[in-house]
């Protein structure tokens, strides 16, 4: 059996993918509201397709920014990297799902659970997929009670953000709710990763695949770059409380210059 360590780099690992979660969700929810306040049906998709990709992007960055620190005694770890990529794209259209459940639902109630549940399947999916991309000398198992464990953590996750997406308005409010969402699929992942068994098999053949640094690392950095653009883009985005705000006071200072043009006296010649 090899001995796992889930933070060989001590709490580097853990600390940043959790606030590379917590910035996905952040960026997810801020998105979702502005969606949910659209007012044209354009401007509420556009809203729930950044959501879903800042969702989706900031779990799969968590999850494989965690995976750097993750070490197995007496073998290399490599990546199958078209199931990694795949990885990405299933958290971003299953994500996608479940955001548009609650974007578009009439019922809010039936459409959180259905979201929450796609979401958190989502979720998931992802993780095992990612697992399911590794490469290494041996064979890997699960503890089927922990694996359920973290699905039902994942599901719980994602119908809490769901929910906060409806129901809170404020930034500082999105902004502990993301945190709490951050922990949340932070727990999750680490909750999958104690389900994890390895037994090592030594050998000096060469693995297939790319190691963490070559591939991971630098689709990491890409992503999370994504994520920090997206949330400049978002913060300097104006509402549409503040769009309306805009043009009541642009029809109103409209209507004080005609008032004052028909008030001046007319030329004498």
């Amino acid at each position: 059996m090899g001995h796992l360590d889930h933070a060989a780099y001590g709490w580097l690992t853990p600390a940043l993918s959790y606030v590379m979660a917590s910035i996905g969700a952040a960026l997810g929810l801020r998105c979702t509201v502005r969606a949910l306040a659209a007012t044209t049906g354009a401007s509420r998709r556009n809203w729930l397709l950044t959501a879903a990709s800042a969702i989706g992007t900031g779990i799969w960055t968590m999850h494989f920014v965690a995976m750097l620190g993750f070490h197995v005694t007496g073998t290399e770890i490599r990546y199958n990297v078209p199931l990694t990529i795949l990885s990405l794209l299933v958290a971003m259209i299953v994500v996608g799902a479940g955001v548009f459940a609650v974007g578009y639902g009439k019922d809010r109630g039936r459409s959180l659970v259905v979201g929450g549940l796609t979401t958190g399947l989502g979720v998931a999916s992802m993780h095992y997929l990612g697992m399911a991309a590794l490469r290494l000398h041996g064979s890997v198992s699960y503890a089927p009670l922990t694996v359920g464990l973290s699905v039902a953590i994942a599901v719980v996750a994602a119908t809490a953000a769901l929910w906060a997406a409806l129901n809170i308005k404020s930034p500082v409010a999105v902004a502990v709710a993301s945190l709490v969402m951050g922990a949340a699929v932070s727990s999750m992942h680490y909750t999958g990763m104690l389900a994890v068994a390895v037994e090592v098999t030594p050998s000096d053949a060469a693995l297939p695949g790319a190691t963490a640094m070559q591939f991971i690392f630098p689709l990491a950095v890409g992503l999370g770059s994504y994520l920090f653009i997206t949330s400049a883009f978002v913060a300097l985005s104006p509402t549409a409380d503040e769009r309306e705000a805009s043009a009541a006071a642009s029809a109103d200072l409209r209507l004080k210059e005609r008032a004052a043009a028909a008030a001046a006296p007319a030329p004498t010649g």
